[in-house]
């Protein structure tokens, strides 16, 4: 029998105000205590500027995740404070609120749907999809999916310029342009007070290497606990919600530390299937909740190796490499002799003969 998640995870629903605060006003503290020490280490040695970087990333991480929980409406019980708060934070993680806070109600509508992918997801093809493009447009998927590209240049791209100028978005999101305008003035204004005061160059200094670095933890943070080998992708008519969210999102186990200073995003599965429930309310829902427990867990060490997982496989109903692509054309090829074709059936590739 199905479990009822909506009555199991009521009570962890709900903003508790002060710990909300508290945990606002420590990490902003916290992250300033890390970025002043840096800007004072750059008269000592940059070595021990970019040591410091690590630690002032981990809490850019951490006021993103509280961001991240504004937009959910499940940090504040005013959603008016939650997105005045958004809005502040989107100043300094670099990711316009409101544009940010749309796209990604997209991607946990839509999650593992293959039908819908779209805005808020890593772009993600099936095998058959995959095989049926054109040569340069395999090798571009091909670079695109490269742990290189996607860990360091994509999440320079993603937060440096792509949310500065969102392309990809309708011109009638009117909120998220505005949202999008504003973290631009933000930045600016940010930039210029910092230049008449400490420098650009010692600006700079500072902050490029806790921002890129924030990126790609992000990013990867995101990336395992989509992209595993038994995730879950199904077309539109067998998706279901809660499948998606406990078999599509992985419980990511990392120490306590990692843990808090992520604001236990790890326990992403949990997130998926009720997103009202506040950072600090996950753990306590995971302990209580012995089906929670049954999920896919990765730990740190663990989670490197789904970097090479870049195509699903509808038939197997697993996401492979691009080494096992040739075995599995070959196997599309015997299809083509007469056994059935796809579950979703598209024209058949000239390639795959």
């Amino acid at each position: 029998m199905t479990p009822d998640w909506n009555r199991l995870l009521a009570p962890y629903r709900g903003a508790v105000t002060w710990k909300s605060a508290f945990q606002l006003v420590t990490t902003a503290a916290l992250l300033a205590a890390f970025w002043f020490g840096m800007l004072w280490s750059l008269e000592i040695s940059y070595w021990i500027t970019l040591l410091l970087a690590l630690p002032a990333a981990m809490m850019l991480v951490r006021l993103f995740m509280l961001q991240h929980d504004c937009g959910h409406g499940s940090f504040f019980k005013s959603q008016r404070l939650a997105n005045l708060v958004g809005t502040v934070l989107g100043f300094f993680t670099l990711v316009p609120y409101e544009y940010w806070r749309k796209t990604h109600a997209i991607h946990h509508a839509s999650s593992g749907n293959l039908d819908s992918r779209s805005f808020g997801d890593i772009d993600t093809l099936t095998v058959r999809e995959y095989l049926s493009r054109p040569r340069m447009k395999r090798l571009g998927y091909r670079l695109y999916r490269h742990p290189l590209v996607m860990l360091l240049v994509g999440p320079a791209w993603q937060f440096v310029l792509k949310h500065r100028l969102p392309l990809d978005i309708p011109r009638d999101w009117k909120r998220e342009w505005l949202s999008v305008h504003l973290s631009n003035l933000a930045l600016a204004t940010l930039v210029t007070v910092m230049w008449l005061t400490v420098g650009i160059d010692r600006f700079l200094l500072v902050q490029l290497p806790i921002t890129l670095l924030a990126g790609s933890i992000g990013v990867y943070l995101f990336y395992v606990q989509h992209q595993y080998e038994d995730t879950y992708w199904r077309y539109r008519e067998a998706w279901n919600y809660f499948a998606a969210g406990l078999e599509g999102a992985s419980h990511l186990r990392m120490p306590k530390l990692l843990q808090w200073c992520t604001a236990n995003i790890g326990l992403h599965h949990i997130h998926h299937v009720s997103a009202r429930i506040p950072n600090y309310h996950l753990q306590r829902a995971y302990d209580a909740i012995p089906e929670l427990r049954q999920v896919t867990q990765l730990r740190l060490a663990e989670s490197v190796k789904t970097l090479r997982l870049t195509l699903w496989d509808e038939d197997e109903r697993k996401l492979v490499g691009f080494r096992e692509v040739r075995r599995i054309r070959e196997r599309l090829v015997r299809q083509l002799d007469g056994v059935v074709l796809p579950t979703k059936p598209e024209a058949v590739p000239a390639a795959w003969r």
